[in-house]
């Protein structure tokens, strides 16, 4: 069983900035794609940033320009740069990873709490 492990989060004021970062002990990490979800009390999870395994990278219309997702394959590690956060922004974010080289299979983080607020 793959383990996702986030942290990283909090809160902090309307144009701050925030890193976030999920690690986890799959020796397979470059056969998985893996992505940044967010979902807000009431509203559905939505994409935020994915890489796949490849380093193709994609990002949600709303963090375009503001959000930086990067991976580390040496240390099997994701990581989300955010920047200009906004009070929508806050949302409970959670590391993806899925393995598309060989079975497909999926995997979630816990989840780790982002809260831009004055």
């Amino acid at each position: 069983q793959v383990q996702l492990v986030e942290s990283g989060g909090g809160s902090v004021q309307p144009g701050g900035s925030l890193r976030l970062s999920c690690a986890t002990s799959e020796i397979n990490y470059i056969f998985y794609d893996v992505a940044w979800y967010r979902q807000a009390p009431g509203k559905e999870r939505e994409l935020v940033a994915r890489v796949n395994r490849m380093g193709g990278i994609q990002y949600g219309d709303s963090v375009k320009g503001r959000f930086t997702i990067s991976r580390d394959n040496s240390k099997s590690t994701v990581g989300l740069q955010m920047s200009s956060l906004k009070p929508e922004d806050t949302a409970m974010y959670y590391c993806n990873a899925v393995r598309t080289l060989g079975a497909r299979t999926e995997y979630w983080g816990q989840g780790t709490q982002v809260t831009v607020s004055s």
